[in-house]
């Protein structure tokens, strides 16, 4: 009887045994390719994580298929490792809460900015108009979102008392989009009391989605302090 201690290990330099690990790489990719598309169904992940991932990992399918097919299956290990890593990749995509601005619904006035909010007011304030003039038209119409020139986003949640802008590096996944919505309901249901005043004091209110803002001035300091 042979003893299984006594088999030879695969030989990575050996043609066949390159090809088979080959063919076991692309299945591997197939399923990060399927996890991929349930992490954007789910929405884990926004659009241009999903679209610049399944390419690379399409890609990496083709070449190593190339590579076993027509040339020395040894080389693919080598092509593979020349790509960018997925997850600095998946990283680098990711969509960051640049700041944020809370605007009064009676006044149309910005009641507090978070962060690195640098949208002029010449924009916003027409944008801001637009989408309330749609969501009256709209029974109980949700947020919106929209491209900047820049590339960056801007995200519209309306809410009784107040609309929060908030401005994303990258297009937000939809996650990010139901992290922002309920921290600004959580915003209204904490300062219920004060947004209903005639006066809002911006310095007696809880912003929930303050740590949540990627940017700011001084970390160590609460809203309102100088």
């Amino acid at each position: 009887m042979v003893n299984p201690s006594d088999t030879p290990a695969p030989d990575p330099g050996h043609p066949q045994d390159s090809a088979r690990e080959g063919q076991e790489f692309i299945a591997q990719v197939h399923q990060k390719m399927s996890r991929l598309v349930q992490e954007f169904a789910s929405g884990a992940i926004n659009r241009t994580q999903f679209h610049r991932l399944y390419d690379r990992y399409q890609r990496q399918i083709m070449t190593v298929a190339q590579l076993i097919a027509e040339s020395d299956p040894s080389m693919w290990r080598d092509a593979v490792m020349e790509s960018e890593d997925t997850l600095h990749l998946k990283k680098r995509l990711t969509a960051k809460a640049v700041g944020m601005s809370v605007y009064d619904n009676r006044s149309g006035m910005p009641i507090e900015t978070l962060g690195e909010f640098a949208v002029e007011a010449d924009l916003i304030v027409p944008m801001l108009s637009s989408y309330r003039s749609a969501a009256a038209e709209i029974f109980r119409a949700g947020m919106r979102n929209t491209e900047m020139e820049n590339g960056q986003w801007l995200c519209f949640v309306p809410g009784k008392h107040t609309t929060l802008i908030a401005l994303f590096s990258l297009e937000p996944s939809d996650n990010q989009l139901a992290t922002i919505e309920r921290m600004h309901q959580d915003f209204e249901e904490a300062n219920r009391a004060a947004l209903a005043a005639e006066h809002i004091d911006p310095d007696r209110l809880a912003y929930p989605f303050y740590a949540f803002v990627q940017h700011r001035a001084h970390p160590d300091k609460g809203v309102g302090e100088k």
